[in-house]
């Protein structure tokens, strides 16, 4: 007999949160990382990454017992090294079958990873993000700037070694299954980093006078790429200051009106003092924007409210209100700075 539609066949032992206790749990999961700017992804941690993906998602499991792994990158030259420390030793100190391990090739070479192969020279800083803060009584932002990652292709080994060939299959079914698409992922350090299959071989030792056991090794290219914390750079942006003033309104003024003194087209000019690389401004009208003149400015990037809208671009169509933030690199950093542009009304 099947059970009522209404009966419910699992209960919650703890129940879900809600109201402030919910939105304190979201704010501890958007607090988790402790930093708007991502966190460092060095050589250790994409190994740390391999070791992962082989001990979690390559897992074999034969006559109930999970194959141990050596959760460590082997090396030819620290292989003698920690087969004294393993815990799958026999009496005599040997590495009794199955197990399974991870080499990795010394060599890193520059990354092949399409996302980043075409790069931009001299490691220029990228918008990352806006931070707004507030000490108490100025309330400001932050600019987080990072440069681009550098792709490294790193070659990884798995080797499995074992006395019987269902332990083989069992290792090569896996492998094929999660490789059917060429590729898999890790997970190192809230980035996904791809994994290649490149090739299979054979080890086993054939000799009628040693010990038969069967040797497979699986070739694999980390297509993995390096952040450096070290690199990045934060900015103060916009700085805004609370002021309260005491206004006496018996006898009010007639405020004139502003107008342009041209309807339709006036000059803007910009101007980066000794010391300044940027400036942030509210543009009053509806224009089009066109660069006429620029002094002592090698090259500039532009930002309309927050998000990037170009580099050395000679037009800009900006809206009421919206705000202009553009920065500069200067030829001579001891000179003043000059960017003018003819603006016409739409």
């Amino acid at each position: 007999m099947a059970f009522p539609k209404q009966i419910k066949k699992t209960l919650k032992l703890v129940p879900d949160k809600i109201l402030s206790e919910r939105r304190q749990q979201l704010a501890e999961y958007i607090n988790k990382d402790g930093t708007y700017l991502p966190k460092s992804v060095l050589h250790a941690d994409l190994d740390r990454g391999m070791l992962d993906f082989v001990k979690n998602d390559l897992k074999i499991v034969t006559e109930g017992k999970v194959i141990p792994m050596v959760d460590i990158i082997i090396t030819t030259q620290n292989w003698a090294q920690y087969t004294e420390t393993w815990k799958f030793n026999d009496v005599d100190y040997n590495p009794t079958p199955p197990f399974i391990t991870v080499v990795r090739q010394p060599e890193v070479k520059y990354g092949t990873n399409p996302s980043l192969q075409y790069t931009i020279p001299n490691r220029k800083q990228f918008y990352y993000a806006i931070v707004p803060n507030w000490n108490g009584n100025q309330k400001g932002a932050d600019v987080y700037t990072i440069p681009q990652p550098v792709p490294v292709d790193i070659n990884y080994s798995v080797k499995i070694v074992c006395n019987r060939m269902r332990e083989l299959n069992q290792f090569n079914k896996i492998i094929l299954q999660k490789f059917s698409s060429r590729q898999a992922y890790t997970f190192v350090k809230g980035q996904y980093v791809p994994i290649v299959s490149t090739n299979i071989s054979d080890e086993s030792v054939m000799d009628i006078d040693k010990r038969k056991y069967y040797i497979q090794n699986y070739d694999f290219t980390m297509l993995g790429y390096l952040i450096d914390e070290e690199e990045f750079e934060v900015k103060p942006a916009i700085s805004r200051v609370l002021q309260v003033i005491e206004l006496d309104t018996s006898s009010r003024k007639v405020r004139p009106e502003r107008k342009v003194e041209n309807s339709k087209t006036f000059e803007y000019r910009l101007n980066f003092t000794n010391g300044d690389n940027f400036i942030n401004k509210i543009i009053d009208y509806t224009v089009n924007m066109f660069l006429s003149k620029k002094t002592n400015v090698l090259t500039y990037d532009v930002y309309i409210n927050g998000d990037f809208y170009g580099s050395n671009i000679e037009s800009i169509q900006i809206n009421t209100n919206d705000e202009l933030y553009i920065e500069i690199v200067k030829q001579d950093q001891s000179l003043d700075s000059v960017l003018e542009f003819t603006n016409t009304l739409i």
